[in-house]
């Protein structure tokens, strides 16, 4: 059993949707299990997917993953293979199902040899030049993000998954169609936007190693 306690707005980049403010939820891990059953056609039983293009979930924050499901489930953040998937789901179903996930231990990556030495450049320093940050100062220098503040850990994610991410946060930059929900601060967004394709891919490789 685990206390999760959603405060809207706390977070740097938690979205106006979703849970009402000073709502108090126990993730149930048992229960998040049996929930979590469907969830496990695409991101792995254990949440541990074997397809690169899904995300593994094994090991996230509670508070981003409720975060992010609240936004599939609201509409504030479209996911077309989540379509439908999280209809019906309670606040409650949810935090369960973010707690199981949390509980269970993220499979590790490897890095691109030849992509290391750009992708560490800019997962630890940024780029200066075009005022990016480093991805460090929010996800750690190990990749295990910060669950309290709702950073998701990055650490051994397919890095095809998190250069797609990236590269849909860029477009949403300037076209609303891409990803979105990073909150008002647009964190995420700009960072992106600073970003070319090589660095992009650089960094989703280095991080696809960290542990």
């Amino acid at each position: 059993m685990k206390q999760v306690v959603f405060l809207l707005g706390l977070a740097i980049g938690w979205s106006q949707t979703g849970f009402a403010a000073d709502v108090n939820l126990t993730g149930d891990v048992a229960a998040g299990k049996n929930n979590s059953v469907a969830c496990g056609v695409c991101h792995g039983a254990d949440g541990n997917s074997a397809a690169a293009s899904f995300p593994k979930l094994a090991g996230q924050g509670e508070r981003y993953l409720v975060k992010q499901m609240v936004d599939i489930r609201d509409g504030a953040r479209t996911v077309p293979t989540m379509a439908g998937q999280l209809d019906g789901k309670s606040d409650q179903d949810l935090a369960d199902i973010a707690a199981y996930y949390a509980a269970q231990t993220r499979s590790g990556g490897q890095t691109d040899p030849e992509l290391l030495a750009l992708g560490e450049k800019v997962y630890r320093s940024g780029v200066a030049e075009r005022s990016v940050a480093a991805c460090s100062a929010c996800h750690s220098p190990t990749g295990n993000g910060n669950a309290p503040a709702g950073f998701p850990a990055l650490g051994g994610q397919h890095a095809q998954y998190t250069a797609a991410t990236l590269r849909a946060y860029r477009k949403g930059y300037e076209d609303a169609s891409g990803r979105t929900n990073d909150g008002d601060a647009q964190i995420m967004r700009i960072t992106a936007f600073g970003l070319s394709d090589g660095e992009i891919d650089a960094v989703s490789s280095y991080i696809a190693g960290l542990k």
